[in-house]
């Protein structure tokens, strides 16, 4: 997705999902469900285009 900044995608490959969607929602200027939504597509971006960059979760 263009014109997120790099910290959205450090922040979904650190599970870090709420400070990613926080900075969607600050750079889009949209709403949460949007936010959420954005996200679940970068996710899904990433996982297909960087699936090393993946690490398990920390729990």
């Amino acid at each position: 997705m263009d014109g997120l900044p790099a910290s959205v995608d450090h922040g979904i490959l650190a599970h870090r999902s709420i400070a990613a969607i926080a900075t969607i929602r600050e750079t889009l200027g949209c709403t949460v469900h949007q936010a959420a939504d954005a996200y679940a597509h970068r996710y899904e971006e990433l996982r297909r285009d960087r699936p090393d960059d993946f690490r398990p979760s920390p729990d």
